[in-house]
């Protein structure tokens, strides 16, 4: 599923036009956007979480040259599964015919 299809299917299921869910799409996605680039954790339960790691400068290695190179330290957002839906994605490939897959 895409961003799109997200949009198609809450204006579907909301009953509202696709500019409401689109704007109400945008507000969720720059929320956790802002939430995460000020260093804050988002915790969906039954989905996930995503939280913003940190990692430290070391020393490289280009591997076309071979040179030696500083990396700076970063941030990067990481996500972790729920336990929730782990254990339903595992149980659809125990039995197929259990789960929602297509949706």
């Amino acid at each position: 599923m895409n961003k799109s299809e997200l949009i198609e299917k809450l204006a579907e299921k909301s009953g509202i036009n696709v500019m409401q869910a689109e704007e109400i799409v945008n507000l969720i996605y720059r929320k956790m956007r802002d939430t995460m680039v000020n260093g804050g954790r988002i915790e969906i339960r039954g989905f996930g979480s995503f939280v913003v790691k940190d990692y430290g400068a070391y020393q490289g290695r280009n591997p076309k040259t071979g040179q030696k190179i500083d990396v700076p330290p970063k941030r990067l957002p990481f996500f972790k599964v729920g336990k929730e839906l782990k254990e339903r994605i595992d149980s659809i490939d125990e039995n197929p015919s259990s789960g929602e897959a297509a949706s």
